[in-house]
């Protein structure tokens, strides 16, 4: 296919042409197009140059197309049609895409957290349609590195390279026994070279939960083997309230356990396992429409997480 020479006219130009052409004057056509007679006239001499002939011959009466300038403006008419027809179905595509949300969050998030955001967000945009796919942190991570969604929600200390972030929301880990386990019954916090030497019901390699558990212990050694692995948050609560082993879940997922005295929170001595779970969306992308929407819904209930989670 040819490429287009750079004397090739802009289509606002065109436009403008053809609107003197139709109307004869200069400043009707000035009105037509909501700017002042001098930018109409600068567009039609910049064009002249551009082309290298004159377009226009201007009098006190007004002003009427040249031999060229009446030949320019019939090619030009079916140029302005066709920008008309792609500028229409771009805008349409833009208006569809705006309706539309593809979000990936990890499990924590998406259990506990991401329905409300979208009810919040439904109230405030009906028409939206929104797909939330569910994957562990470092694979919601590749999704939005992929574009195959345009936001994410994941858990740990850090994000790739690739992607901006903000935080949303805050939570902890903590680490939960069954009543009948021996830990239950401690008067003292567990050490964390204990909790590092014992085999723990977690989730799987890649999750934010599995993260942050091995960053926080990594000074008290390498964690001994898991007993069990699930890639699942109930599956870590029900082989932990069925008494399998300890295990190290969110604080968002064991609330209504903890009340209920399904499992028993063990302090562990010496470490910090609050966190952070983060808005992603790929860098030097602005964050806009539906996207900006939902993040700042998600952004608009970080305080009251962080009160309930510091």
């Amino acid at each position: 296919m040819a490429q287009l020479s750079p004397r090739m006219p802009e289509i606002g130009a065109l436009e403008v042409l053809l609107s003197v052409a139709r109307l004869g004057s200069l400043n009707r056509a000035a009105k037509e197009h909501g700017i002042s007679q001098p930018a109409v006239s600068s567009r039609i001499r910049y064009m002249e140059r551009l082309i290298g002939v004159p377009l226009l011959e201007r009098s006190t009466s007004g002003s009427r197309l040249t031999p060229a300038g009446a030949l320019v403006a019939d090619w030009a008419r079916d140029v302005v049609e066709s920008a008309a027809v792609l500028d229409a179905g771009i805008s349409a595509l833009r208006a569809e895409r705006a309706h539309e949300l593809g979000v990936a969050a990890s499990m924590t998030a998406a259990e506990y957290l991401v329905p409300g955001w979208l009810v919040a967000l439904h109230e405030q945009a009906p028409e939206l349609k929104v797909s939330l796919r569910l994957a562990n942190s470092a694979d919601v991570a590749m999704l939005v590195l992929g574009g195959e969604v345009e936001l994410g929600f994941v858990e740990g200390p850090s994000v790739p390279e690739g992607l901006d972030s903000q935080d949303v929301a805050a939570d902890r880990l903590e680490v939960v026994v069954a009543p009948r386990h021996p830990w239950s019954l401690r008067r003292t916090p567990v050490p964390a070279t204990e909790l590092v030497a014992t085999p723990l019901i977690q989730r799987e390699p890649g999750s934010g939960t599995r993260y942050t558990l091995e960053r926080v212990l990594a000074a008290f050694g390498p964690l001994a083997p898991p007993l069990l692995e699930a890639s699942s948050t109930t599956a870590v609560r029900s082989a932990a309230a069925a008494g399998v082993a300890p295990a190290v879940i969110s604080s968002l997922a064991v609330a209504g356990d903890l009340v209920e005295r399904r499992l028993v929170a063990v302090p562990v001595e010496g470490i910090d396992m609050r966190r952070v779970i983060r808005a992603v969306w790929r860098s030097g992308h602005q964050l806009l429409g539906p996207v900006r929407d939902l993040v700042g819904v998600a952004t608009r209930s970080r305080h009251a997480t962080r009160r309930l989670h510091d």
